[in-house]
C-alpha cells in the first residue's frame, strides 16, 4: 500500500481560497472575502499579496464594501505604492459620485495615502471638493488640506488651498468653519505662523459658529479664541461673555478651553481673577468636573492646580470639594492633596488638618506617607499654621507607626528649616523614635537634626556614634550626612571627653578611602583641609545661618506656568511640561513609487575609497549601531565580535582630587601649565547625517585637550522644531576614555540654526574595554525631542599619542597632595589635637 497519499492534498491554503472569493462574482462572498481579509490585517496577517484582488473590487456601489476596501488601501499603501496608483481612477471616479458619503468617503482616503505619486491626482477633486455644494463633503476637504500641506507643501501654496480655506471660515455651516479652522491651526503649528492672523471681522465670524458646533468643532473656535489679541477691553470683555455660557457644557474639554479663553481675556479686559461676578461663574464650572469618572477627573485635577497657583483664591472657599473619597484611585486622592496644600490658609487650615489627619490613620501607606508630608508643607506654606501642625505631627509620632514617624522625622527638619529656633521642643521626642528608623531619607533627616542642635542635645555624640558604627553599610545620602554632621558637633562641642574628636577621625577616614563615592570623598576632603588650615574659617562656613527655605514641593516656574495656562486641556497641562519637551515636529516621509525596491548590497565600511562611499557607510552606521553599541547605555559586558588588540596601560585614577582641591588655595605656580592648542580652524568631520538623525545633523573634530582628547562638536538642526537637552555616553573603549561631563553645551538649537560645544574627555578605569581598538571610539548622544543618535568615531593617531606621552601619573599639584596625605596620616594616626 503506498503513502503517498499523505503527501499530497488538494488544497492551496488560505490566500489562495481568498483570493478565489475575491475574484467570483458573487456580490455577496466577495463583501465577505473583503471582511476575512480586513479581519486578518487587524490580528497582524501579512496579506498584502492580495492587494490587486481588493483594489479590483473598489469599483462597487456598495457603500459598506467601498469602505472596506478603502481601509485596506490606507493599510497597505506604504508598502505598495506602486499598485495604490491603480486605484486612482477609480478615487477620482468617486468625487463626482451622486452620493455625498461617497465623495467625502474618497477625498478622505487619497489624503489619508502618504504617496507622492497620489498627490498629483488628489488635487483637483479636492478643488472640487472644498466648494462642494454638501457641508459634508467640504468639510472633510478641508481637514484634507491639512493632510496634503503636510505630504507637499508647496503644492498646497501653489494651487491655492490656503486661500480656499480661509474662504471656508465664512461658510454658512459651522462644522466647515471649525474643520477649515482647524486645519489652518494644523498647518500653522508646522512652521507658518501668518497662515491665519484673527481679525476683528475673522472673531465675529467664529463667535457666531461657536454656538451651533459640535463640542469637538468649540474646543477648535475656542483654543483659536485664547490667542487673539483684544484691541481694547471692551473687545476682550464681549469675549468672556459670549463664551461664558460654554462653562455650563457637558463635555470637559469645552469647559476647560472656555476656561482658558476667559483667562486669556482677563488682563486685557481689566477685569479681577477675584471678582466675586466672575467667580460665581467660573467656580461652579471647574468644581462639577470633580463629579465625572476617575480619569477626568485626573486630567480636571492637573488643570485646576495650574489654575489655583496662579488664582489662589479662585477656590479658596471650595475646598471641602477636593476631600478624598474612600473610593477614589490612589492617583486621584494624591492630585486633591496637592491642590488642598495650595488652597491651605489661615482661614481654612482647621478643616484641611483635620482632614490630614484622618488621611494618616489609612491603610494605603503611600497615601498615608503623602499625608504627613502634605501636613509638613502647610507648616511650611502658612506661618500661622505652623504650632498646628506641629502638634498633629507630635500625635502622629506618639502613635509609633514606623512609615509615620519615618515621614514626620523627614518634614519635620523642614520645619526647622523654615522657622529656625523655634520648635526644638519636640526634639527629645524625635530622640525617643530613633530606633526605628530604618529609610534613608528618615535617617538623612534626624541626622541632620542631631547635627544642627548638637549644643542642645546632651547626648548628640552618643546619638551620631549609632550610625557611625554602620558607616560603611549606610546608603550614600546618609554617609553624606554623617560627614557634615560630625563635622558640626566637633565644632560646637570641641572639648566634649575626647569623643567627637574620634568621631571625626573615624568618619574622615572612612570617607576618604574606604568609598568609591566621589561626592562623599570629595566633601570629606574639602571638610579636612578646611579644619587643618583654618578651623575659625571651618566654623564660619559649616556654622553659618542657613537660608530659610519655603513650600516648592509642587511650585512651577512663573514663564513655564504661564505657557501651561495657555495650553490648558492638552497634553502639556496633565504633564505640567511644555509641549516642545515631548512632542516631535518631525514630519513621516513621503514615500515614492521607487522607495519600496529592495536596497542595493552593502559595501564594506572601513576602507571606502571615496568620499561618497564613505557618508553612505558613515549613515548606514548610525542606522545599525556597531557589535558593542548594545551596550552603550547600560556599560555592562563585553564585547567578543571585536578585533583583538593590546590592552593599554590604564590610568591611575586621581579620585577627583584635583578638580576639588585646586580651587582651594593652590596657584597657577603650583601647576605646570597646560600646552595650548593651535589656533588653526578644526576640520569637521560627517558624525550623523540629518536623515539619520532625525533632522539635526552632527559634525565632529578631534583635538589635544586639557586632560585628554577633546572632540569639537557642532550641531545643525535641519528639523521644524527646536532641539536642547543633548546628553552624551562612551561605550567602553581600548583608550579609557569618557566624557567629563555627560551634558553637551549646545543649549536650544532653533530651527535651521546651527550650534558648536567643546566635549572634553577624561581617563576612567571603568570605561576601560580590554582588547578593543584604541582608537576607535562608540558615542551615543541623546536630545530632546529627537532622542538618541549612535555614530562611531575613530580619535587621529597623533592626538591620542599626543595625550598619551603628555599623561602624568597624578594631576594633582604635588604641594596639595603631599598636604593632603600628611593631613590623612595624621589623623589617621589619632593626632587630633595636633590637626585640629
Amino acid at each position: 500500500m503506498s503513502d503517498g497519499k499523505f503527501f499530497s492534498t488538494t488544497k492551496k491554503g488560505e490566500i489562495h481560497e481568498l483570493k478565489e472569493e475575491l475574484r467570483t462574482l458573487d456580490r455577496g462572498k466577495r463583501k465577505g472575502a473583503v471582511k476575512k481579509v480586513i479581519a486578518a490585517m487587524t490580528v497582524g496577517k501579512d496579506v498584502s499579496m492580495l492587494f490587486p484582488d481588493v483594489v479590483n473590487c473598489m469599483q462597487t456601489d456598495d457603500l459598506e464594501l467601498k469602505k472596506l476596501v478603502y481601509l485596506y488601501l490606507i493599510n497597505y499603501a506604504k508598502t505598495q505604492p506602486d499598485l495604490a496608483i491603480m486605484g486612482v481612477n477609480t478615487f477620482v471616479k468617486d468625487t463626482q459620485d451622486p452620493n455625498p458619503l461617497i465623495r467625502s468617503l474618497a477625498v478622505r482616503t487619497m489624503g489619508c495615502i502618504r504617496v507622492d505619486k497620489i498627490t498629483e491626482y488628489l488635487c483637483d477633486p479636492l478643488q472640487r471638493c472644498l466648494k462642494d455644494e454638501d457641508p459634508y463633503v467640504r468639510k472633510t476637504a478641508a481637514v484634507c488640506v491639512a493632510k496634503l500641506y503636510d505630504i507637499n507643501a508647496e503644492l498646497v501654496v501653489d494651487r491655492g488651498f490656503l486661500d480656499t480655506l480661509l474662504e471656508l471660515l465664512g461658510d454658512s455651516n459651522p462644522m466647515v468653519v471649525a474643520n477649515a479652522l482647524a486645519a489652518l491651526q494644523e498647518i500653522k503649528e508646522q512652521g507658518v505662523p501668518n497662515v491665519m492672523v484673527l481679525s476683528p471681522a475673522l472673531l465675529l465670524k467664529l463667535l457666531r459658529a461657536l454656538n451651533e458646533c459640535t463640542e469637538w468643532g468649540q474646543v477648535f473656535i475656542l483654543d483659536a479664541l485664547s490667542s487673539y489679541v483684544a484691541e481694547s477691553p471692551k473687545d476682550a470683555e464681549g469675549i468672556i461673555e459670549r463664551v461664558l455660557p460654554r462653562l455650563q457644557h457637558a463635555n470637559s474639554a469645552v469647559v476647560l478651553s472656555a476656561v482658558k479663553v476667559i483667562f486669556s481675556q482677563l488682563e486685557a479686559a481689566g477685569r479681577d481673577p477675584g471678582d466675586r461676578a466672575l467667580l460665581r461663574k467660573i467656580t461652579p464650572s471647574l468644581v462639577t468636573l470633580l463629579a465625572a469618572e476617575p480619569e477626568v477627573q485626573y486630567v480636571a485635577l492637573r488643570n485646576i492646580s495650574l489654575i489655583v497657583e496662579k488664582y489662589p483664591g479662585l477656590l479658596s472657599h471650595e475646598v471641602k470639594v477636593f476631600f478624598c473619597k474612600y473610593n477614589d484611585p490612589s492617583y486621584v486622592k494624591l492630585e486633591k492633596l496637592e491642590v488642598m496644600i495650595k488652597l491651605a490658609s489661615a482661614a481654612n487650615i482647621d478643616q484641611v488638618l483635620m482632614e490630614f489627619r484622618e488621611y494618616a490613620s489609612e491603610v494605603d501607606v503611600d497615601f498615608v506617607r503623602k499625608a504627613v508630608r502634605a501636613i509638613g508643607r502647610c507648616a511650611v506654606a502658612v506661618e500661622e499654621a505652623a504650632e498646628q501642625c506641629i502638634g498633629v505631627l507630635v500625635d502622629l509620632i506618639r502613635g509609633r507607626v514606623s512609615y509615620v514617624v519615618q515621614e514626620a522625622v523627614i518634614v519635620i527638619k523642614d520645619i526647622f528649616r523654615r522657622y529656625p529656633n523655634k520648635y526644638e521642643g519636640i526634639i527629645s521626642l524625635l530622640c525617643d523614635n530613633l530606633e526605628t528608623l530604618d529609610e534613608p531619607e528618615a535617617k538623612a533627616a534626624m541626622i541632620w537634626i542631631i547635627g544642627e542642635y548638637a549644643d542642645r542635645i546632651d547626648n548628640a555624640d552618643d546619638l551620631l556614634e549609632q550610625f557611625v558604627d554602620n558607616f560603611p553599610e549606610e546608603p550614600a545620602v546618609v554617609q553624606l550626612q554623617l560627614v557634615s554632621a560630625t563635622v558640626k558637633l566637633f565644632l560646637k562641642k570641641p572639648q566634649a571627653d575626647g569623643k567627637p574628636q574620634a568621631m571625626i577621625q573615624l568618619v574622615l577616614t572612612y570617607a576618604t578611602q574606604a568609598t568609591d563615592n566621589p561626592d562623599l570623598r570629595d566633601r570629606a576632603f574639602i571638610y579636612w583641609r578646611l579644619l587643618s588650615t583654618d578651623p575659625e574659617a571651618a566654623r564660619a562656613m559649616v556654622l553659618a545661618p542657613k537660608p530659610t527655605i519655603s513650600d516648592s514641593g509642587a511650585a512651577v516656574e512663573p514663564s513655564l506656568l504661564e505657557e501651561l495656562l495657555g495650553n490648558l486641556g492638552m497634553l502639556a497641562s496633565v504633564y505640567h511640561r511644555p509641549p516642545a519637551s515631548f512632542t516631535s515636529h518631525t514630519r513621516p516621509a513621503v514615500l515614492q513609487v521607487d522607495d519600496t525596491k529592495p536596497p542595493p548590497p552593502a559595501s564594506v565600511m572601513d576602507g571606502s575609497e571615496d568620499g561618497g562611499s564613505t557618508a553612505a557607510a558613515a549613515s548606514e552606521d548610525t542606522r545599525t549601531p556597531a557589535p558593542m553599541m548594545d551596550d552603550l547605555l547600560d556599560l555592562g559586558g563585553d564585547d567578543e565580535d571585536v578585533p583583538s588588540a593590546p590592552p593599554s596601560a590604564p590610568a591611575p585614577d586621581a579620585g577627583g582630587l584635583s578638580d576639588l582641591l585646586d580651587d582651594f588655595g593652590s596657584t597657577p605656580a603650583d601647576r605646570e601649565a597646560p600646552e595650548q592648542p593651535t589656533s588653526s580652524a578644526p576640520a569637521y568631520q560627517t558624525l550623523v547625517p540629518a536623515e539619520a538623525g532625525s533632522g539635526c545633523s552632527l559634525e565632529g573634530a578631534w583635538e589635544d585637550g586639557n586632560g585628554g582628547p577633546l572632540l569639537r562638536l557642532r550641531a545643525s538642526n535641519h528639523s521644524v522644531g527646536p532641539v536642547s537637552n543633548f546628553m552624551v555616553q562612551f561605550n567602553k573603549n581600548g583608550a579609557s576614555l569618557a566624557p567629563a561631563s555627560q551634558t553637551i553645551g549646545f543649549g536650544t538649537v532653533a530651527p535651521g540654526a546651527t550650534a558648536e560645544a567643546a566635549l572634553q574627555t577624561v581617563v576612567s578605569s571603568s570605561m576601560a574595554a580590554p582588547g578593543a581598538l584604541p582608537r576607535r571610539l562608540q558615542v551615543a548622544i541623546k536630545n530632546d525631542p529627537l532622542g538618541v543618535v549612535y555614530f562611531e568615531t575613530e580619535i587621529p593617531e597623533n592626538t591620542l599619542s599626543s595625550f598619551e606621552r603628555n599623561q602624568q601619573p597624578l594631576s594633582v599639584p604635588f604641594c596639595v597632595l603631599a598636604h593632603c596625605s600628611e593631613s590623612v596620616s595624621n589623623v589617621s594616626q589619632g593626632k587630633a589635637k595636633a590637626l585640629l
